[in-house]
């Protein structure tokens, strides 16, 4: 009987999403006058049921990019209207209601948040986080750090290799690198280690690792189901949990560093990292640091892991360019680790890691709002206000821009083998002032332990 009754209901919203509305869309733009500006309601897109139909009965809700690229858009290429989320389509119209932490810490706490805000207070905050951020001077000087943490990585590899049935295989290996990217930037942000490369995970930070899990898995229902669902299902007191626990492990880190701070005052001694600089410079309060790090510390962790993880599985099917980087790092560095000085020598290096961001970006869909004044955009006038979506996972495989889309060809990204495309058509750490402020740390702990681990092995098949 509830097979049946779902094979109603799914037939039911089949036949409603490609009802009279999507019709009148597809009417719409065949009857458009030419040289004349459309407007947004005139924009395509998909119903409210027709959305629900997808993400429900199609199981596109754990799927979005999938959707992306499976469900184009009737008469138009490029451009489309949600009904609600920003996540749903490349174009909305109006600014959505995501959560910006006000509603869960009240107006005392809004200035943790503020990376994630507009206007001068975000423009003066974004400032000092840039500068020892986004300059890639002052990126190197965190390679010692993530060398040291990434001799770890290496030490937990070979152990997790010993131990295995086999003594060759390794299990869990995204895991793994989740932690190694945790460690690595936390390595930075709170100038201490925390633990989660040792045999076993002190308690505090695997309660922090598994909140960050858990906020990211909610994130997904957050972003896409309304606001009235939040009393009704279990996501929305998880995720608030998730943010308090990552938030109060984040306050101890750097209330402890602030007090070994001013010890060192004390004793005449001069303190330098990352931390010690945002609490030094007199330009943020106590809330926006703490705000900040917790910030930088997401932002950190699913980047490095994910690139790094799919990098080594194309790797590892794909045995030549395995033996190529190899052969790179190898012919660079010798016996040597790595460091800044040789990553500038290793081509193939970074087109992997390129490519890998390609094939999977850190995020699906990235928005902004049209603040200043109205734009248009592919003859259609969008009011200023607007919500623009970008769909990256969509933009980055267009074979337009990249042949082949689906395989992996770290060549494209070569001078010799690379084939013009549009320059927007991969951004992966976005452009401009809101572009991703952890960019040269992240993309120096993916190289560095991208060049250690393939350059300490002799490549092969099966080698993950």
């Amino acid at each position: 009987a509830m097979m049946s009754l779902q094979r109603q209901l799914c037939a039911f919203l089949r036949a409603r999403a490609q009802g009279p509305g999507w019709a009148r869309a597809k009417a719409t733009v065949a009857t458009t006058v030419p040289g004349r500006l459309k407007s947004l309601e005139e924009l395509p897109g998909p119903s409210v049921l027709r959305c629900l139909y997808w993400y429900l009965l199609r199981g596109y809700l754990l799927h979005m990019h999938d959707l992306q690229v499976s469900r184009g858009c009737p008469g138009l290429r490029g451009l489309s209207r949600s009904p609600r989320s920003p996540k749903t389509a490349h174009l909305r119209g109006k600014r959505g209601r995501l959560w910006s932490g006000t509603e869960h810490e009240g107006a005392a706490q809004s200035d943790a948040r503020a990376p994630c805000r507009d206007g001068e207070r975000w423009h003066r905050l974004r400032q000092v986080l840039n500068r020892r951020m986004l300059k890639p001077t002052e990126a190197m000087l965190y390679a010692g750090t993530l060398n040291a943490v990434t001799s770890d990585l290496l030490g937990r590899l070979e152990a997790k290799r010993r131990g295995s049935p086999s003594g060759q295989g390794l299990g869990d290996v995204a895991s793994l690198l989740y932690r190694f990217a945790l460690e690595g930037i936390a390595s930075i942000l709170f100038e201490t280690r925390i633990g989660c490369l040792e045999p076993q995970v002190p308690p505090e930070t695997q309660r922090f690792i598994d909140a960050i899990g858990c906020m990211f898995r909610d994130s997904v229902f957050v972003t896409a189901l309304p606001a009235w669902t939040r009393p009704l299902l279990p996501f929305w007191d998880r995720y608030l949990r998730s943010w308090d626990t990552i938030f109060a492990f984040g306050k101890q880190l750097i209330d402890r560093r602030m007090e070994e701070l001013a010890a060192q005052q004390e004793r005449g001694q001069e303190a330098s990292g990352y931390l010690s600089y945002l609490l030094a410079c007199g330009h943020l309060t106590p809330t926006q640091v703490y705000g900040s790090v917790a910030e930088l510390l997401l932002a950190g962790v699913d980047t490095t892991s994910n690139t790094l993880s799919w990098a080594l599985y194309h790797l590892a099917r794909d045995p030549q360019a395995q033996a190529n980087l190899h052969r790179e790092v190898t012919g660079v560095v010798g016996g040597q680790v790595p460091d800044v000085p040789h990553l500038a020598q290793m081509p193939l290096l970074k087109a992997i890691i390129k490519e890998t961001l390609r094939l999977y970006p850190v995020v699906q869909v990235n928005s902004r709002v049209a603040v200043e004044k109205d734009i248009i955009v592919g003859g259609y006038l969008f009011p200023k206000g607007t919500l623009i979506s970008f769909a990256h996972f969509t933009l980055s495989r267009d074979e337009r821009s990249f042949p082949e889309p689906e395989r992996f060809l770290p060549q494209r990204w070569l001078r010799a083998g690379a084939a013009p495309h549009h320059p927007f058509s991969s951004i992966p750490f976005g452009y401009g002032i809101r572009g991703c402020v952890g960019r040269r740390i992240a993309e120096l702990e993916m190289h560095l332990a991208l060049a250690r681990v393939s350059g300490g092995v002799r490549p092969h098949i099966h080698l993950w």
